[in-house]
């Protein structure tokens, strides 16, 4: 690298087509102020020995010139996005294009007119790209909420539907009282069978296949509650 090259685009190996160049260390933020007001006078002889070489010395200098009114635009049409990183990718953008592009005398600020256009088309971006994250995260997010309601509905009917089945199944005249019993006392107040047997006077088995015949009618009752749409 020459003498002073230090201060070009390239902090890896240029040698190394997967290192990216980037834009060097670039001076402190200027004051809030016109971005007009800011304007360099523009170098075609600049222009034309920077471009397309990355490293070359009078980066720096560009980019001192250059960066005060990109901060100062920023600053007054874009206050809410993120300068420095815009800033950064519009360097990036303009060591790609500056090969290509033709200077014109600086009285006409086609150069000024096309930096800013570039610095703005970056700005832009950005905030299509946060809108859409805004609108993505909002989106989620009110489908999380009502996903949580519709669950905690569903739940709630479900336990109404249990609810009304359990009462219309121990209601049922045809259903033997003692079964009933031994189903209320394993089943849901989850006492032991063989206690339950013994203080009944019943054997294990009795009760047990009390339990499961009572379960399986208080199911399909449930299953029957629960189809809404059919008989």
């Amino acid at each position: 690298m020459r003498e002073g090259a230090g201060c070009g685009l390239l902090a890896g190996d240029r040698g190394n087509p997967d290192v990216k160049p980037h834009p060097p260390s670039i001076p402190p933020p200027a004051p809030k102020g016109a971005a007009g007001s800011l304007v360099p006078t523009t170098s075609t002889t600049m222009l034309k020995q920077i471009a397309g070489a990355a490293e070359h010395p009078r980066w720096a200098e560009f980019v001192a010139a250059y960066r005060p009114m990109m901060e100062a635009y920023m600053q007054e049409r874009f206050p809410g996005l993120e300068a420095d990183d815009l800033i950064q990718e519009t360097l990036l953008a303009l060591m790609d294009a500056l090969p290509g592009y033709v200077a014109v005398p600086s009285g006409q600020g086609a150069f000024h007119n096309y930096l800013t256009g570039v610095l703005r088309h970056k700005a832009l971006n950005a905030l299509r790209s946060e809108s859409r994250r805004k609108r993505t995260e909002s989106r989620l997010a009110a489908d999380a909420a009502d996903g949580a309601a519709a669950d905690a509905e569903e739940a709630a009917w479900r336990e109404a539907v249990y609810a009304a089945a359990l009462e219309q199944l121990l209601a049922d005249p045809s259903v033997n009282a003692r079964h009933k019993q031994m189903f209320v006392r394993t089943a849901l107040r989850g006492e032991k069978p063989a206690d339950v047997a013994a203080s009944l006077l019943a054997t294990r088995d009795v009760v047990d296949q009390a339990k499961k015949r009572m379960t399986a009618r208080l199911r399909e009752l449930v299953e029957r509650m629960e189809r809404v749409d059919g008989p």
